[in-house]
């Protein structure tokens, strides 16, 4: 259950992220953009983390 809300929660990282980074593009902020980058990448491993505990739930 534990990864499963890690899933969810890193989807909703990842559309926060996206929302920034598209905001950051239109005010071409440079610090913003990073921050987004950044956070995409949170998003990114975050997921990879939880769909590897969902691995090794189903496997065990």
């Amino acid at each position: 259950m534990r990864t499963v809300l890690a899933l969810v929660g890193a989807a909703g990282a990842a559309t926060s992220a996206f929302s920034t980074l598209k905001a950051a593009r239109g005010k071409n902020d440079k610090l913003a953009l990073a921050n987004a980058a950044a956070s995409i990448l949170v998003a990114i491993t975050g997921a990879a983390l939880a769909v590897r505990g969902l691995r090794k739930d189903g496997k065990a």
